[in-house]
């Protein structure tokens, strides 16, 4: 009966101290007592989780340098791509503009016939000038045969094989062309030198040329068909005791660029060196 008893009160005395926490609780008065006790939980906690990660990222991270080389090389191919393709359209368009420029050309002169000739190689000294082009005898050309852009004149044939040929640039040490200087329509010769500049000589001392007047080809000679431009004159020089003036000139073609040129065909140069006395020749 006492033991009885006994039990009783204990779980009355349990149940009273246990509402008597839950009220505390619920009243806010043990909220010191549980950080206080929660703390080390908590920081024990926060602890084991940091651990826990860093060991996963280092478990997982070669994974993932892998997987990021491989994105980092297929993104540069198809950068590289890219860049290639943007390159050749660029080349497309360059040769469709200068193909226009060329028909254009071809248009305002229709009295002469064309061959288009792409340049393929230079002369690598420095005291010639020349170009070699992709076309030959094979279609009809033959040394001689004027060469322009659409710019104005390049030179001529100098030789010649089945598939390709060699053109004397006007800016060759042993190019001279008879040309017409406007608007004054004075004659004089150009030259080229080992500098691959091109100058003026045997001008009149009375001609009225001056910076800016236009060089032309004349006809004279025959080497040339006339009304080629050529360049512009960018100085004249002259001395009282000279004979003649002569000047520097500009040409309009970028020699440094040529990539397409024509070739007239149907001009033939005429041969004049026989009509020419030679000193002693009666």
């Amino acid at each position: 009966m006492k033991l009885t008893t006994s039990r009783t009160l204990q779980t009355i005395v349990l149940a009273m101290m246990v509402i008597g926490l839950i009220a505390l609780a619920l009243g806010g008065y043990l909220a010191p007592v549980s950080r206080y006790l929660l703390s080390p939980v908590i920081a024990g906690q926060t602890w084991l989780s940091v651990r826990f990660t860093a060991i996963q990222n280092f478990l997982s991270s070669p994974q993932d340098i892998t997987s990021l080389r491989q994105r980092n090389t297929s993104l540069e191919n198809e950068v590289s791509r890219l860049q290639t393709e943007i390159i050749s359209l660029k080349q497309q368009i360059d040769q469709t503009r200068i193909l226009s420029a060329l028909v254009g050309f071809a248009r305002t002169n229709p009295e002469y016939r064309y061959e288009s000739a792409s340049v393929i190689g230079r002369d690598p000294s420095p005291f010639v000038q020349y170009v070699i082009i992709n076309r030959g005898s094979d279609i009809g050309l033959r040394r001689g045969m004027p060469v322009v852009t659409e710019q104005g004149l390049v030179g001529r044939i100098a030789a010649v094989t089945a598939g390709a040929a060699r053109v004397q640039l006007i800016t060759d040490p042993g190019s001279s062309i008879n040309v017409r200087i406007d608007p004054a329509r004075t004659q004089a010769v150009l030259q080229g030198d080992i500098t691959a500049n091109v100058s003026l000589s045997m001008i009149p001392q009375s001609a009225a040329v001056q910076t800016g007047d236009l060089v032309m080809t004349s006809g004279l000679g025959g080497n040339y068909p006339p009304d080629i431009l050529i360049g512009q004159i960018t100085g004249v020089r002259s001395q009282d005791i000279d004979l003649f003036k002569s000047a520097s000139v500009q040409p309009v073609v970028d020699f440094s660029q040529i990539d397409i040129v024509l070739v007239i065909t149907n001009f033939q140069p005429v041969d004049t060196k026989p009509l020419i006395p030679t000193p002693g020749t009666p």
